[in-house]
């Protein structure tokens, strides 16, 4: 169990997939690039590095293109095969079924989960 103060502290967000790569000698890695609505200093679009072990569960990565999906955006970075991973996908599985958690209707990317 934790407390909600605990769960408060998840800062989960709607991200969009703008491009997915296959992390080479990884049999269930991919490397997400994805929009959260954020800009660096300059204005510039800003896309997250997100490293996922989803890779099984596409025949065809590049479906994911455009998918809006929750993700946690403020887990600390870690590096995993070389790549930086700057946050996590929520997804779900039971058993052989797997399922991205989609929202029901369109949002901003960058759009808070409460």
């Amino acid at each position: 169990m934790i407390s909600y103060d605990d769960f408060a502290k998840l800062e989960i967000r709607i991200g969009r997939i703008v491009s997915v790569e296959v992390v080479e000698n990884a049999d269930k890695l991919l490397r997400l690039a994805v929009d959260f609505g954020e800009t660096d200093e300059e204005g510039n679009q800003k896309h997250r590095q997100i490293i996922s072990g989803i890779r099984e569960f596409f025949e065809d990565p590049q479906s994911l293109v455009g998918t809006e999906c929750p993700f946690l955006a403020n887990l600390e970075p870690r590096v995993i095969r070389g790549y930086e991973s700057q946050g996590m996908i929520l997804a779900a599985s039971a058993g052989d079924t797997f399922a991205l958690l989609i929202p029901s209707n369109e949002l901003p990317v960058g759009t808070k989960i409460k």
